[in-house]
């Protein structure tokens, strides 16, 4: 189906239910969500259905909704570009657009979790909607220092064994017992878990 734009309105194209994934932003009785999450149930019974966990881009309410696999959805056209983060200033943090230098504030509610992990000039995935940033999307793993954990204990050399930190950038996270305070580990951004050491 071709897009539609009239009067201002954002550009949009009907997609199956079943083919929506996270990040998309979707037009709802005439307002914009944001796709926190898309899964597609297939019980043994019954219609297979996809469940979307979705935020409300003008206010940031979630909503939880489920439609069939099969059922048509607004789909808007959304412009996603590569930014590098530069600063933070207040609960704004400020990107500049590699291609124009154009800098790009967003605002602190729209990296939500995903905040703590912003390096400087870390490359970072924006969405924009008319100009407006909607939701990011950051590099997966990103390296941290251990700022404070408890020291080693003698005989503490059990392998599954882990023990609270805090990372350099002030986030929380559970260590392997034998990382000590100043060690450079690798961290999921999507929830700061330890992953490795790392080899640098």
């Amino acid at each position: 189906m071709t897009p539609r734009d009239t009067r201002g309105r954002c550009s949009v194209v009907s997609v199956i239910a079943s083919n929506v994934r996270k990040g998309n932003v979707l037009e709802r009785d005439g307002k914009l969500y944001v796709v926190l999450t898309a899964e597609n149930i297939h019980p043994g019974k019954g219609t297979p259905v996809t469940q979307l966990e979705l935020r409300r881009i003008s206010d940031g309410v979630k909503v939880n909704e489920r439609y069939k696999t099969t059922d048509t959805i607004e789909k808007a056209f959304i412009d996603e570009r590569t930014h590098t983060y530069l600063y933070h200033d207040g609960n704004h943090y400020i990107f500049m657009d590699p291609q124009t230098f154009d800098q790009i504030s967003v605002l602190e509610s729209i990296l939500g979790d995903s905040a703590p992990f912003l390096i400087e000039n870390m490359e970072v995935r924006l969405s924009l909607y008319n100009g407006i940033p909607i939701s990011i999307e950051l590099p997966a793993r990103v390296t941290l220092e251990v700022a404070e954990t408890e020291p080693v204990m003698k005989g503490q050399t059990a392998s599954g064994s882990f023990k609270p930190a805090t990372l350099s950038n002030g986030a929380r996270t559970m260590v392997p017992t034998h990382i000590t305070a100043g060690t450079r580990i690798v961290v999921l951004t999507s929830d700061g878990s330890y992953v490795e050491r790392a080899k640098d």
